[in-house]
């Protein structure tokens, strides 16, 4: 597996709805980062504030025009969702993530093995 080369495709891919924040995630962005917090709307978040509407690209993305990578403008502050990204093989091959070798497809088991020991400290591990 290869290190993470900050692509965005996970970003991308998840921005428009396919992500989640706990209900304590929200409370805390309301008290502590109004900022993200204004981007909720009945739970649900990356809602446009103005237009009530899901945005379709995470207000937080930000692609750096002198290499292409993609940062995280609330990193240390994303949910859960994010910061547990990714959890399958299967789900890093679904969304052609590029940390995947060909040797992770081979022997997906093992490949999982590595992919819980790089998260460990992200998210729990699969069992």
């Amino acid at each position: 597996m290869k290190p993470c080369n900050q692509c965005g495709k996970c970003c991308i891919n998840y921005s428009d709805g396919g992500l989640d924040a706990t209900t304590e995630e929200i409370e805390w962005w309301e008290v502590h980062r109004p900022e993200i917090y204004r981007y909720v709307s009945n739970g649900k978040i990356w809602i446009n504030p103005e237009t009530d509407k899901q945005l379709s690209r995470c207000p937080w993305l930000q692609q750096n025009s002198t290499d292409g990578k993609y940062t995280c403008d609330i990193y240390y502050d994303r949910p859960d969702d994010c910061k547990h990204y990714p959890v399958t093989i299967a789900q890093m091959i679904e969304d052609d993530c590029e940390m995947i070798e060909i040797k992770d497809l081979s022997n997906s088991k093992d490949a999982q093995t590595r992919l819980d020991k790089l998260m460990i400290d992200s998210r729990p591990s699969v069992k």
